[in-house]
């Protein structure tokens, strides 16, 4: 089976479930706030499958160490600027400065939690 077939849908989720978490750190948990969360949730999407491939986390060799589970935190640092940049202008809001930050830091933390997970379960399974 390819290793792409796992990792986008993991990732899509990942991000869904971080953005959810995220959403229900400030008490905005229900369906009202849908449409908000994909604000959020959308523009991060898009900036990882941009960016993502071109830093090889798709790569099967380069994935399957997790000394590599850098590349992430290189990733969300132009990821999340684009994202809240993406996002402010969907809300026709400005994006304040800590956002991207706090975007980048909780999403990549996640990102390298589902990762790991995926590397350590990958090897169980391969053994």
């Amino acid at each position: 089976m390819n290793k792409k077939n796992i990792l986008i849908p993991g990732d899509i989720i990942a991000f869904a479930v971080l953005t959810f978490i995220g959403f229900a750190t400030h008490g905005e948990t229900d369906l009202s706030f849908i449409p908000r969360m994909g604000t959020t949730f959308l523009p991060l999407l898009f900036g990882w499958f941009l960016l993502a491939p071109w830093l090889g986390l798709f790569d099967e060799q380069i994935i399957a160490n997790p000394k590599n589970l850098w590349r992430i935190i290189l990733a969300m640092l132009f990821i999340a600027p684009l994202a809240a940049f993406l996002r402010a202008a969907w809300l026709g809001a400005a994006a304040l400065p800590l956002f991207p930050l706090i975007l980048g830091g909780s999403n990549a933390l996640g990102m390298i939690v589902w990762r790991w997970i995926y590397i350590f379960v990958a090897r169980r399974i391969s053994n």
